[in-house]
């Protein structure tokens, strides 16, 4: 029960870090267009996840 609550609240930080984590691979990989699109994942979901989060306080 603790570790299901532990992911249910960090899963927008884990889902960013994996999206993180992809774009590097993909710079590693020479794809260096791809990457820089995918780059800008992590930081949206971020945002969208406070965003949500301080609507369901209200």
């Amino acid at each position: 029960m603790k570790m299901k609550e532990i992911i249910l609240k960090w899963y927008p930080v884990i889902l960013a870090f994996l999206c993180l984590l992809y774009s590097v691979g993909l710079g590693l990989f020479g794809m260096t267009a791809e990457a820089q699109y995918s780059a800008h994942w992590p930081g949206t979901i971020l945002l969208f996840a406070i965003a949500i989060r301080q609507r369901r306080k209200l």
